[in-house]
């Protein structure tokens, strides 16, 4: 008695034989480097270690790359961002100070961290004329302009 779900299994030949393969064993090999011509090795490294003399010549100034060093270094002029003015410095001060504010308190009305005020007011920021008229708006103190 056989149950209508179980599953009848068949048994086959293989279809596909091995008749036409090939057995044979394969060996696969590196070709061998061979030096430089007639005997002369390719590198320096190859000849010194051959023991042969080996004179090497450095070149100047080879490249675009040490040109543009060379650039650098004769380089004179001195290079730098410029800073927030005294008078910046102070009008941000005092008039943060006539309001009785905190540089936090500063900070957070016109939505920046509290190290943007400390570096306005030490005049070690960048100018950015956004965070000055903030600035100028919540102080009421005329920035932009000032040296």
């Amino acid at each position: 008695q056989s149950c209508p779900h179980s599953a009848r299994v068949e048994e086959r030949e293989p279809t596909a034989s091995m008749d036409g393969q090939d057995w044979n064993q394969v060996v696969l090999t590196k070709k061998r480097p061979t030096g430089g011509m007639n005997g002369v090795p390719k590198s320096a490294d190859a000849a010194r270690r051959m023991g042969m003399q080996v004179q090497t010549v450095k070149k100047q100034g080879a490249g675009y790359n040490a040109q543009r060093m060379g650039k650098l270094e004769n380089e004179t002029e001195e290079l730098s961002h410029a800073k927030v003015g005294g008078g910046v410095k102070k009008a941000i001060m005092q008039g943060r100070l006539a309001k009785k504010m905190t540089q936090a308190q500063v900070a957070q009305m016109i939505n920046e961290k509290p190290q943007i005020i400390q570096e306005y007011e030490s005049g070690k920021a960048i100018p950015n004329q956004q965070i000055l008229a903030k600035l100028e708006r919540i102080l009421g103190v005329k920035l932009r302009g000032l040296k």
